[in-house]
Formats: structure tokens, C-alpha cells, sequence
């Protein structure tokens, strides 16, 4: 059985992956130079194509492709249906993500397009910047990620308030949406199994509430615009496992559906 700490660094991976691939970040290593120095006042110049450079190297198909977020124009006729199940791809959820995606979004925001050079920051939910006060340095970056139920209302100081996107599944989801993000805040769901997207599609239309299919219930109750959420591309999450971690990808179906604790 896949443990917890597998799936947790799977997740992290996934994250970076995101990162480093999409948003071209000028130097991968500054992301993790955060926790411990400020951000030098005069910033390096970028180097176009350096990220897409290194991806190339370490996952050899590496293809710039793929959008990061699910779109809906691609799933009003699958022209190539996903080999994988959730987590890494969407067969078999098709249906259920169709409806998901009439109602959500896909764009990414104008003013990160339109950047020549995105320098990026994922923030977790641990204590390591506890008293650090690094708010101001995180603040600096063009985008800000944080993870799960990742506080920032009242620890500013240590964690800035700038929230760009936010990477959520339905049993992390314990935050008020409008109080630890900004109004322009992105939602990204990382799904992991068809249940997932059945509960954001219960929260988002006003349906029955789905209460199984969870190893710890997820909020019946999210006032969030639906506007602002958006679906993780699987891609990545299949890239991780089988290019950084050599997961298998087909696995006996009890893990399929990862419903425990093990994907937090």
C-alpha cells in the first residue's frame, strides 16, 4: 500500500513540477532559499527557456503542451482518451468532470500572463516560518502558492498575505475561502478520485451534499465564487509518480481511489 509519506512527497513533487514547468521560474533553487534569506532587493535577470531547458533533461518528453489547469473545450469531444485513473489522468470521470468544468474556469490571470519573468513561491501549512518574519519577502514574488488549509490571517508577518493560487482537495478544504485568501485567489482542486469532483460540483451548484467516499468529511458548506476555482491538469500528478518517484501507474484497484488518509 502506497504510505502516507509517499503520497505526501508525491504531492510536493507534483507542486514543484507545476512550478517549475508552467511558470518559469529564473532560478528553481530560490523557492527553497526563501525559508532560510530574505529575496536580494535587485532581482536576477530571467533567462528565457532556462526552466523549459532543465524540465527537458530530467523528464525527457517534457512538453510545454499541456495546460495546467483542465479546460472545457477538451472534454466536449476526447479525441484521446486518458489512459489512467484518477490520480493520473481522467478515465472513467469524464462525465462528472464535464459538468465540473461548465461551471468553473480554466484562464490564468492576465496580469501573471503577461510577465515576461514569474518567479514563484509554494508556502505549506508547517511551523518552519513560524517567527521568521519573511511576509514581506514572500509578498515580493509574482506568484504565491499555498497548499491545503495553509493559514495566513493573522501570521502576515511570517507568511505574507499575497495568495495567488491555492492547491486544495476536498478533505483539505477547512478554510474559509474569502478570509485566508485574496478576492482574486485561485482554487486549484488536485483530485484524486471521481469523488473529489463530485463534491466540488454538490458545493458549486447547491446539490445534495455528498458525505461518503471520504476518509475525513469535507466542508458542506463553501462560499466561494466558482469562478475562481480551478482543476489541476493530471498530467502532472502522473509525471511526478512515474518520472521522480517510478510509481507504478497501474496499481490493483483498491489504490486507484485513494479514499484514506494517504493522499493528504
Amino acid at each position: 500500500m502506497v504510505s502516507k509519506s509517499r503520497w505526501k512527497l508525491l504531492a510536493m513533487l507534483a507542486l514543484v513540477l507545476v512550478v517549475m514547468v508552467w511558470y518559469s521560474i529564473s532560478r528553481e533553487d530560490r523557492y527553497i532559499e526563501l525559508f532560510y534569506f530574505p529575496i536580494p532587493e535587485k532581482k536576477e535577470p530571467c533567462l528565457q527557456g532556462e526552466a523549459e531547458s532543465k524540465a527537458s533533461k530530467l523528464f525527457g518528453n517534457y512538453s510545454r503542451d499541456q495546460p495546467i489547469f483542465l479546460r472545457l473545450e477538451d472534454y466536449f469531444w476526447v479525441k484521446t482518451p486518458s489512459a489512467y485513473e484518477l490520480p493520473y489522468g481522467t478515465k472513467g470521470s469524464e462525465d462528472l468532470l464535464l459538468r465540473v468544468l461548465a461551471i468553473t474556469s480554466s484562464s490564468i490571470p492576465k496580469n501573471i500572463q503577461s510577465l515576461r519573468c514569474r518567479r514563484c513561491v509554494v508556502v505549506g501549512n508547517g511551523h518552519r516560518l513560524r517567527n521568521s518574519s519573511l511576509g514581506d519577502a514572500i509578498n515580493k514574488y509574482d506568484v504565491v502558492i499555498r497548499l491545503n488549509n495553509a493559514p495566513v490571517a493573522g501570521y502576515e508577518g511570517d507568511v505574507g498575505s499575497k495568495t495567488t493560487m491555492r492547491l486544495f482537495y476536498p478533505e483539505s478544504a477547512h478554510f474559509d475561502p474569502k478570509v485566508e485568501n485574496n478576492p482574486d485567489t485561485l482554487l486549484v482542486l488536485v483530485a484524486f478520485k471521481a469523488m473529489d469532483f463530485h463534491w466540488i460540483e454538490t458545493i458549486l451548484s447547491d446539490k445534495k451534499r455528498v458525505r461518503k467516499g471520504f476518509w475525513k468529511q469535507p466542508p458542506l458548506i463553501w462560499d466561494v465564487n466558482p469562478k475562481q476555482i480551478r482543476i489541476l491538469n493530471p498530467f502532472f500528478m502522473e509525471i511526478a509518480a512515474d518520472k521522480l518517484l517510478s510509481l507504478p501507474m497501474q496499481q490493483p484497484r483498491k489504490i486507484k481511489q485513494v479514499m484514506m488518509g494517504s493522499q493528504a
